[in-house]
């Protein structure tokens, strides 16, 4: 089994920073695509970045610019550096990464919340 741990969450004022990271632990033979999305109140999820275990990314349009995602493939973790916050950024940011472990499997983490103050 697999768990992927968020932290980094809290409560910033627009325009702060803010740096997600999120470990996966448990039986890992290697880690394809991870990734960010969140989900912020009575929206649906959206993606935010993925990056792939060669190091390409992708972003949504909305935070272009404004985050960076990375990842260190000998740890199993991947973070999400956010600047220049924004309210609309407010959301429960879900960590997902694709592992393989035999077969390859789907996993999500549970959630951090992010909070953006004006």
């Amino acid at each position: 089994q697999v768990q992927l741990v968020e932290s980094g969450g809290g409560l910033v004022q627009a325009g702060g920073s803010l740096r997600l990271s999120c470990a996966a632990s448990g039986i890992i033979f290697s880690i394809n695509g991870m990734g960010w999305y969140r989900r912020a109140p009575g929206k649906q999820r959206e993606l935010v970045a993925v990056i792939a275990s060669g190091g390409t990314t992708n972003y949504a349009d909305s935070v272009k610019g404004r985050f960076t995602i990375s990842r260190d493939n000998a740890k199993n973790l991947v973070y999400l550096q956010m600047n220049s916050l924004k309210l609309e950024d407010t959301a429960v940011y879900y960590c997902n990464a694709w592992v393989v472990a035999g077969t390859m499997v789907h996993y999500w983490g549970q959630g951090t919340q992010v909070t953006v103050s004006s």
